[in-house]
């Protein structure tokens, strides 16, 4: 880069902690006069009442757009559910799966334009359009690569919406599948994006099943590791717990410590056929510092709490520092 060049970040990200640190990497990124192109995870997504659901780009959308409930951590602010009273009097959707009008909104304009014939891409387009986001979110592909929770040696499953939000988490999985995942590829610009890109950054998102899937695509990974940006991670996992939601669950699943180095071992490093260069960790976890370097991946350890948007954006400081930015 010189100095007359415009930064262009990639962000592969989902969930509420990603949906945070992009809100605070755009401010910072906006500052410098750069870019931001957002890699959705869209493991999430599901159809449900007829209507097509994508929860991580939804999230995504209404926290740059100024308009997600920040007391709930995701939907709009200030909605109401009365479509969604009247859907439940006629026993219609999921009950405990809360969707406000506002937010059905989204979710009815999406479908409308996927059955007139629009890709994923494209609709994801035309919902960012409506408000200045400071950023491109993309899609990790089009295809429908809906997340699966295996419960038994059976095969019995459900989808992962209902198990994380109607039970919890509480009930042990065996597995987590993405079907279709194998033969999906890239949505349109996310290679390109990765290619072009100054630096490339890892959310702390869920990291089985928020970035899984993103780098379980075909062709992502591998573009990621041969990209000449930078790769920075930024560590899920504070004093060896999740920082939001029942993470620790997915990483006992895939036999992952839920550790700040058992995640940077997870992803592993660009030199070791993984993803990663740096990784930032929290004070709490300082002493992991030497295990994280010894897989060869350079440990920062930062304040990783992102309780505002000041320390939001100081984490998003801290990640570009630790790619040289």
């Amino acid at each position: 880069m010189t100095a007359t060049d415009a930064l262009r970040i990639v962000l592969l990200a989902g969930g509420v902690g990603g949906s945070t640190f992009a809100t605070g990497l755009r401010d910072e990124i906006a500052g410098r006069g750069g870019s931001l192109t957002v890699v959705c995870n869209t493991g999430d997504d599901l159809w449900l009442s007829g209507l097509r659901l994508q929860p991580d780009v939804d999230s995504m959308l209404y926290a740059l757009a100024g308009v997600k409930d920040l007391a709930q951590g995701w939907g709009r602010a200030g909605d109401s559910r009365r479509v969604a009273d009247e859907l439940a009097a006629w026993n219609v959707g999921w009950e405990w799966f809360l969707l406000g009008d506002l937010d059905l909104g989204a979710h009815i304009a999406r479908t409308s334009w996927l059955r007139e014939g629009l890709s994923p891409t494209d609709a994801i387009a035309r919902l960012q359009a409506r408000w200045d986001l400071g950023a491109t979110l993309l899609p990790m592909t089009d295809t429908e690569v809906d997340t699966h929770v295996v419960l038994d040696a059976a095969g019995t499953r459900m989808h992962f919406q209902e198990w994380w939000t109607r039970h919890r988490a509480r009930l042990e999985p065996v597995r987590f599948e993405n079907p279709g995942i194998a033969v999906s590829v890239p949505a349109p610009g996310v290679l390109e994006a990765i290619a072009a890109a100054d630096v490339i950054l890892v959310a702390p998102s869920n990291p089985i099943v928020s970035i899984g899937p993103i780098l379980a695509v075909p062709g992502l990974a591998d573009a990621i590791r041969a990209a000449s940006a930078p790769v920075v991670g930024v560590s899920p996992i504070i004093g060896d717990a999740p920082v939001r939601g029942m993470a620790d669950v997915c990483l006992r699943v895939a036999g992952v410590p839920c550790t700040a180095a058992g995640v940077a071992g997870h992803y592993g490093a660009r030199g070791a056929d993984g993803v990663l260069d740096a990784w930032l960790i929290a004070a709490e976890d300082a002493e992991a510092a030497a295990s994280v370097d010894d897989l060869g991946i350079t440990a920062h350890v930062e304040p990783l709490w992102m309780s505002d948007a000041a320390r939001t954006r100081a984490l998003a400081v801290a990640a570009l520092r630790a790619a040289g930015i």
